[in-house]
């Protein structure tokens, strides 16, 4: 029986480049590898020939040789009924170290085994503070648990302070190995989870684990001007390791809560200031409580309502850097809902000089005309 064209099997034209063709292996591999269909002869032969076709095409010489002649140019050479999967020296083992952890003998770096070392987890402790406290900086303390070395053992995990010696299940590899069709896979030991490694006589204290939880203190400095979700780091405040791995890290993770009136956009703050129809006319300048203390405003004279005032050097401080932001204020022109009878004359009076035409127009031209009165 005639072999299917590489190409095709692979699903790929004739001009594709080295990672369209591992790509499209990948996805086959995924699909019809033995391991994910057990028993499955039609999968296991799919994945033979895709391989096959992989490892020519993925070899310049063979991929020209195979375009000149079709299979008689690669006959003997490629697929594993030839011999050797890797043979031809194309090693797919990369491919299934990324997909499957260590298979074909492959040294994928996600492999655990003969490590006895273990860094130690990274630990997130989330601390909520004030507004001001995230405007100006502040200093607390803050509680928490931890896993730290077992003093019983010294950190060994064993009663004897032996530590660990090599797993009996996989002698010391951290791998288990078995057949499976025409290969053999690579599976992570179950009994020492891939460290090669097994403690005989645990500690009554860490049974085992050479860690045991306790309870620490840290003072966490906050700078100023951070934001909502900054992350503080604390390197080697985390979990401590396992047999003399290095400690874990720490992170704060900062939450704000809101202001009455500031919000905050970077190292600016924004608020809304209300102010009387006079005010707006004839201008002023009205001292309103800032972040950290008084701030005068100035009204420019005939101000429109939702016009934003710039006040300098009044927001947050620059996160890590000198100066800070600015303090916007929006002004609102108030619109009294009752008069007296002695304003409601006065207003009449008012509204007499000034003449207002009542006229429709658009919404941009008058926009515009605020911009000529403001």
């Amino acid at each position: 029986m005639s072999k299917a064209d590489y190409y095709e099997v692979l699903g790929v034209e004739r001009g594709a480049g080295d990672q369209e063709l591992k790509s499209a292996y990948r996805r086959l591999a995924m699909k019809y590898h033995p391991d994910r269909n057990p028993g499955d002869h039609t999968a296991e032969e799919k994945f033979k020939e895709a391989s096959e076709a992989y490892q020519v095409l993925s070899d310049a010489d063979k991929r020209a040789a195979y375009d000149r002649f079709g299979h008689a140019g690669v006959s003997g050479s490629g697929g594993f009924g030839g011999g050797s999967p890797f043979a031809g020296g194309v090693d797919i083992s990369d491919i299934f170290g990324e997909m499957f952890g260590e298979m074909f003998g492959g040294g994928g770096s996600t492999g655990r085994r003969g490590s006895r070392q273990q860094r130690g987890d990274d630990l997130r402790y989330d601390l909520t503070i004030e507004f001001e406290e995230a405007v100006f900086g502040t200093e607390t303390e803050v509680r928490m648990r931890r896993r730290e070395s077992c003093e019983t053992c010294h950190g060994t995990g064993s009663a004897s302070s032996r530590g660990p010696v090599a797993c009996g299940q996989c002698r010391g590899t951290g791998q288990v190995r078995y057949q499976q069709g025409f290969f053999a896979v690579a599976r992570t030991c179950g009994a020492c989870n891939g460290s090669g490694q097994t403690i005989a006589d645990p500690c009554a204290t860490c049974r085992g684990e050479a860690r045991v939880a306790k309870e620490f203190k840290l003072k966490v400095k906050v700078p100023a001007g951070v934001e909502n979700e900054t992350r503080i780091r604390y390197s080697g405040e985390g979990d401590a390791g396992r047999f003399g791995g290095p400690k874990g890290d720490l992170y704060i993770v900062l939450s704000v809560r809101p202001h009455d009136f500031f919000e905050r956009d970077g190292s600016d703050l924004h608020c809304v200031l209300p102010i009387s129809f006079p005010q707006a006319a004839l201008g002023d300048e009205v001292v309103m409580e800032g972040i950290d203390g008084p701030v005068t405003v100035k009204v420019p004279e005939g101000v429109q309502s939702g016009r934003e005032v710039r006040v300098r050097s009044k927001g947050v401080p620059h996160l890590n850097s000198s100066g800070r932001g600015d303090l916007v204020v929006q002004l609102m022109v108030q619109i009294p809902r009752k008069l007296t009878r002695a304003q409601r004359e006065l207003v009449k009076q008012l509204n007499e000089t000034l003449k207002v035409e009542n006229k429709p127009t658009s919404k941009g031209l008058m926009d515009k005309m605020k911009d000529l009165f403001s």
